[in-house]
C-alpha cells in the first residue's frame, strides 16, 4: 500500500468528523432540541421524561442544542473520523489484496 492511500482515507475520515461537528446542530434542531428548550410535540418532547438525568444523552443532546459544541470535542470528532477513515481504509485494501 502507498503512504497515499492512507493519507487519503485519514482526510476523508477527518472529512466525515468535521461534517458531523456541523450537522449535529441542525440535526438536534429538527429533533426539537432548541436553544430556547424543547419543542412542544417533537421528537425530544416525546422522549423527555420524569426520568431524565445530568449526563445523560438526552440531557447532553439539550446542552449542545443551547451552548454549542466545545472545540475540544470539535478536534476530538475530526480526529476520530481520521482514525477510522484509516482503518477502514486499511481493512478494506487488506481484503481487496487477499482476493486478489
Amino acid at each position: 500500500m502507498v503512504c497515499w492511500d492512507l493519507l487519503y482515507y485519514a482526510v476523508g475520515g477527518a472529512a466525515v468528523g468535521a461534517g458531523a461537528i456541523f450537522a449535529a446542530p441542525m440535526v438536534l434542531t429538527v429533533a426539537g432540541f432548541t436553544s430556547s428548550g424543547i419543542a412542544a410535540g417533537s421528537i425530544a418532547a416525546s422522549m423527555q421524561g420524569a426520568a431524565v438525568t445530568s449526563g445523560s444523552l438526552f440531557a447532553a443532546a439539550q446542552s449542545v442544542s443551547v451552548v454549542g459544541v466545545s472545540t475540544m470535542a470539535e478536534v476530538a470528532a475530526v480526529a476520530v473520523g481520521s482514525l477510522a477513515g484509516t482503518a477502514v481504509g486499511c481493512l478494506n485494501d487488506a481484503c481487496n489484496i487477499e482476493n486478489e
